[in-house]
């Protein structure tokens, strides 16, 4: 079915009470997953895995679909990057999905347990959050990682994709989906929302009945429409603001070559550098580091002192540095010492990920510990921003905010905790 057809059979269908269907079924589903072992999860996330894998050419089909439409509607060529699929992502996914099975069991974590004088034991532990809405955009592959994400953490989920990538996300569940039903699970802990109209996302928002968590990715106008709307509690993930800072401590051709991965590896990432500063004491090393930008095709928007160093380089305007490009553009300008460079990420920066390059380790943990971001790193590229780069499987997005979880979002930042309580006949006095 195409995206047309799908909006035309919309204009007549029951929108409200879809969404309501999705909710009871999987609110069910949460119940079960509550109950269910380690063995039970893991052998539906490995029957996913075989699922994905099985189901390539169908995934890739589906994704030549959504392509055609994308090219055609004039998406920029970052985010049709992002939307693209190929046999190598299709296999990374699956691989994503076994390395989630492996993972230690997030459930049941004893978190803390002590004594009371009355004699009282009491224990923290992990739990599901219960039900889960995602809303994402552009890649497809969120539905894969979101999908195995939850369902390892025990909660079931309401996947929503964005229209651009419709066809790839649907067949992708329909995988996960299979492996659900093959193993035992109820297919309700995993449910992409069917429908493109985009008053099914104000429905979501509204379900507070059901949802326990609402997790936005995406653009900016998205994570703000579900902060200003949603009656379930948000999990936000904006926008990827990212730095680069050229200490004056820095090797040269470390800085050089952890700059252009940054922002060139893959330009469509929340993790991808959009901001490089270079320190006063060190713009002799700048040339060298822009040159390989210059050469693959780079914007390079500067100040009045990186604009004076090479003509190619255009005028950065006041939005420039808070500004999130995803495209082969970069801001670059120059700050004076270690305490101008951390207020320029802090005020200019999204919170999402920053790096600093140099040889001063006092200095790169002055950096660290001052920039208010989720992950902060040294002599290390931005584009390690990433759940699987961290060990974690995969995840969900890397969350901006500070309550409940922070940075990549993986299995153990999917679950909260309930206190039991054990005792002999104790009565409160």
């Amino acid at each position: 079915m195409s995206i047309a057809q799908a909006q035309s059979r919309d204009e007549n269908r029951d929108i409200r009470a879809e969404m309501d269907a999705l909710g009871v079924e999987a609110r069910a589903a949460a119940r079960v997953l509550a109950a269910s072992s380690t063995e039970d999860r893991r052998r539906a996330l490995k029957a996913a895995a075989s699922a994905i894998r099985g189901d390539e050419a169908a995934i890739l089909e589906a994704n030549a679909r959504d392509m055609t439409a994308a090219e055609a509607s004039g998406l920029s060529s970052a985010l049709l990057d992002r939307l693209a699929l190929d046999p190598g992502r299709v296999e990374a996914m699956a691989a994503g999905v076994e390395q989630v099975a492996a993972l230690d069991d997030p459930l049941g974590r004893l978190l803390g347990e002590w004594e009371r004088p009355n004699g009282l034991r009491i224990r923290r532990v992990s739990v599901p959050i219960g039900v889960i809405g995602i809303i994402y955009e552009s890649r497809p592959n969120v539905t894969a990682d979101a999908g195995a994400l939850c369902l390892m953490a025990g909660n079931a989920a309401i996947l929503r994709g964005g229209s651009e990538s419709w066809h790839s996300s649907r067949a992708i569940a329909a995988a996960l989906r299979a492996a659900l039903a093959e193993t035992g699970l109820p297919t309700g802990c995993i449910q992409p929302v069917p429908t493109t109209d985009r008053a099914a996302v104000g429905i979501l928002l509204g379900m507070d009945e059901v949802l326990d968590l609402i997790v936005p990715r995406g653009g900016r106008s998205l994570i703000e429409r579900v902060l200003a709307e949603s009656r379930v509690p948000v999990m936000a993930h904006l926008d990827g603001n990212c730095h680069v800072y050229v200490h004056a401590g820095a090797d040269p051709e470390k800085a050089r070559d952890v700059t252009f991965n940054a922002k060139m590896r893959r330009t469509g990432i929340c993790g991808a550098a959009e901001t490089l500063l270079v320190d006063d004491a060190v713009t002799d090393t700048l040339p060298a580091i822009l040159e390989p930008l210059f050469e693959a095709g780079c914007e390079v928007r500067g100040d009045a002192r990186v604009q004076a160093m090479d003509s190619r380089v255009v005028a950065a305007g006041d939005d420039d540095w808070g500004t999130e490009y995803l495209d082969a553009i970069i801001s670059v300008g120059v700050v004076d010492g270690l305490d101008a460079a951390i207020a320029h990420v802090n005020e200019h920066g999204s919170h999402h990920t920053d790096s600093i390059i140099t040889e001063d380790a006092a200095a790169a943990e002055r950096f660290m510990e001052g920039v208010d971001s989720g992950i902060v790193l040294h002599n290390a590229s931005t584009q390690f921003a990433d759940g699987g780069e961290f060990g974690m499987g995969a995840e969900i997005g890397i969350s901006t905010g500070k309550l409940h979880a922070r940075g990549p979002v993986g299995v153990e930042q999917l679950t909260t905790y309930k206190y039991k309580v054990y005792g002999n006949g104790q009565v409160r006095p």
